[in-house]
């Protein structure tokens, strides 16, 4: 199946009380490992590049390039987004050229008429070219991508205006942190995602941030619209995890015969088990 745009996934995924995962994607290895892991579930997945991501794997171009020809060799069923993740403005352009399926525009940082106009640009764009757009309002907390502090509570009308400007789907603050959570977190506020909600209609939502949610929580949330989950640190504390174990279990890494593709094996199955634990909470397996 060739890449998909998110938002007839996501509008499936609200009717049906379950989340599509977001899984962030850093390499060859975490790509294949995430596709074959939802494959075996039959879960629809969207893979998420930040700018950081796609710089490091060589450009927009050489990301869809790698993504497009695993899932043709890997006979990849299920349906796959390619997600710009929290994109700047020109990125998101870029990366609508470069044959993403999807994209978010993150204006959280401009004010919110700036916002607004920026949004309903790369709007125009993408839907010209049969992509969904992701926005979002106030700001979400954490240490990922130059996001710092605990973020904000989204003010409902706020995120009625952003919608209005025609996007596919919302990322709102609702307590939520990008990254680890500290031990006095306080939770989501599902009171403040409820009014969103009812305030924007039928629109997918999105939960940034979701290391250290505790499941039942993030169940709740997708009872009240939140559609799509990202996951991005818990990938890479599995992924180093495993890793370190290899390490100090002395392997040489230096010695003859070394083989990297024996190193990533672990480390790889580290992933696959991740995002199958992720997408029995969300409930998305089967729905592809």
């Amino acid at each position: 199946m060739p890449l998909v745009e998110g938002g007839k996934v996501l509008n499936k995924a609200l009717e049906g009380h379950y989340a599509v995962g977001q899984f962030n994607i850093n390499n060859l290895e975490w790509t294949k490992s995430i596709l074959l892991a939802c494959e075996e579930v039959k879960s629809p997945v969207i893979l998420g590049v930040s700018e950081g991501a796609n710089k490091y794997m060589g450009g927009f171009n050489t990301v869809v390039g790698m993504v497009k020809g695993l899932i043709e060799d890997l006979n990849i069923t299920v349906p796959v987004i390619l997600h710009l993740d929290h994109g700047s403005f020109e990125g998101a352009k870029k990366a609508i050229e470069a044959g993403f399926t999807s994209v978010m525009f993150d204006g959280s940082h401009y004010d919110l008429e700036e916002n607004l106009a920026k949004t309903k640009e790369i709007v125009e764009l993408a839907h010209s070219k049969g992509i969904s757009v992701e926005a979002e309002v106030g700001s979400i907390g954490g240490e990922e991508d130059g996001v710092i502090g605990k973020g904000e509570l989204a003010d409902p009308k706020e995120c009625k205006m952003l919608v209005d400007t025609g996007i596919d789907f919302l990322a709102a603050g609702i307590g939520n942190i990008h990254g680890a959570y500290p031990e006095n977190w306080e939770g989501l506020d599902l009171d403040v995602l409820e009014e969103i909600q009812h305030t924007i209609g039928n629109i997918p939502m999105v939960l940034h941030g979701g290391t250290g949610i505790p499941a039942e929580m993030v169940q709740d949330a997708i009872r009240l619209g939140v559609s799509k989950v990202n996951v991005n640190t818990e990938l890479q504390w599995a992924f180093q995890k495993s890793l370190r174990k290899y390490i100090e279990a002395g392997k040489d890494l230096e010695g003859k015969g070394f083989d990297p593709r024996k190193i990533l094996a672990d480390p790889a199955k580290a992933i696959i088990d991740m995002v199958k634990e992720k997408i029995e909470i969300f409930g998305s397996a089967n729905k592809a």
